[in-house]
């Protein structure tokens, strides 16, 4: 009997180091916290992008990884790729911005 407590436990131990590796980050694959994390992040630089008024926000993607967010997709006029990064840095969490809007 003592033997298979022991099995079990280590058997455990064995799964539960494999899951907690399994989720940790490397520097092209994100942890589970991490991926949760960017995603509201994506979420807050989209919302504010959507209210403000001078910006097209159908026209700007917003993708983050590890807190830098890159932004992609056309605006109006020069003014507005500046504002948009000046908004995406606003956002708290936002660790940096590569911009990547172009002017159609």
């Amino acid at each position: 009997m003592k033997f298979a407590q022991k099995f079990a436990a280590a058997v455990f131990t064995a799964a539960t180091a494999f899951a907690v590796v399994g989720c940790a980050s490397t520097p092209t694959k994100e942890s589970a916290g991490e991926y949760v994390d960017d995603s509201m992040l994506t979420t807050k630089v989209k919302a504010s992008i959507f209210n403000e008024p001078s910006l097209k926000s159908t026209e700007i993607n917003v993708e983050t990884f590890k807190g830098t967010v890159q932004l992609s997709g056309f605006v109006a006029q020069p003014a507005d790729i500046t504002r948009a990064g000046e908004i995406a840095r606003s956002v708290k969490g936002v660790k940096e911005v590569k911009n990547d809007i172009r002017v159609k």
